[in-house]
C-alpha cells in the first residue's frame, strides 16, 4: 500500500470537491524526492513541497460535484493496473506557475522510455473509464512529473542531477484536495494491487 497523507478532514458533503488521480510514493521515494528538492532549491530558490503532498498526477478531474464521488470511488477500488516502474531522471520547469519538477527523460526527440510509455498507457486507460462518470477531459499532453518547488526561479535548473529514482508502482489513488487554504490531501480510494 502506498504511504498516504493524513486524512485530517472528511471529504466535504456540500459544494464541489477537487479531485485527481495520482501515483503516491512510498517512504523511500519520498526521501529521494526530498533530496532532489533540496538540490533544486539551492539553485532555484522557492518553496519545497511538503513530503506528504508529493505525488505524480495521472489525471486531474478538478472541481467535482459531490454526487459523483461515490461512483468514482467505487470504480477506482474495482480497478487493477499492471505494475510498472517510472524512472525520474531529470529536472524540468513550468515557468508561468514557477514550478520545478522531477520527471522521466525522453530520447531527445520527445519519445518516452518504456516505463514512461507504460505509464502513459495507464493514463489513457484511466481516462477511458472516467469519461463515462465525469465531465472532465484529459490534458492535451500527458507529462508525468512530481512538483518539487513552488515560487521558484525557473530560468536556470540544476546542472547536476541526483541519482535517478526508480519509482515502482502497483496502484494509483483517487485523491481529494482539501479546500481550506492549506495544501492537504485525502486519499478517497485506491486501485487494487
Amino acid at each position: 500500500m502506498p504511504d498516504t497523507p493524513p486524512a485530517s478532514q472528511p471529504v466535504p458533503a456540500e459544494g464541489p470537491i477537487r479531485l485527481f488521480f495520482a501515483l503516491w510514493p512510498d517512504a523511500a521515494t519520498v526521501r529521494a524526492l526530498g533530496d532532489w528538492a533540496e538540490r533544486a532549491r539551492a539553485v532555484c530558490g522557492g518553496r519545497i513541497m511538503r513530503p506528504d503532498t508529493l505525488h505524480l498526477t495521472l489525471g486531474f478531474l478538478g472541481d467535482t460535484a459531490p454526487h459523483l464521488l461515490p461512483a468514482l470511488a467505487k470504480e477506482t477500488a474495482a480497478r487493477r493496473i499492471e505494475p510498472g516502474t517510472v524512472i525520474l531522471s531529470r529536472y524540468g520547469a513550468f515557468p508561468r506557475p514557477r514550478i520545478v519538477w522531477a520527471g522521466p527523460a525522453d530520447d531527445g526527440e520527445g519519445q518516452p522510455d518504456e516505463g514512461t510509455a507504460r505509464l502513459a498507457a495507464e493514463h489513457r486507460g484511466l481516462w477511458d473509464w472516467v469519461r463515462g462518470l465525469h465531465p472532465a477531459r484529459p490534458e492535451a499532453r500527458f507529462r508525468p512529473h512530481v512538483t518539487l518547488l513552488r515560487n521558484a526561479d525557473t530560468r536556470v535548473l540544476p546542472e547536476q542531477v541526483p541519482p535517478a529514482i526508480a519509482w515502482r508502482y502497483d496502484r494509483y489513488v483517487l485523491v481529494a484536495s482539501m479546500q481550506d487554504g492549506s495544501a492537504r490531501y485525502r486519499i478517497v480510494a485506491s486501485t487494487q494491487a
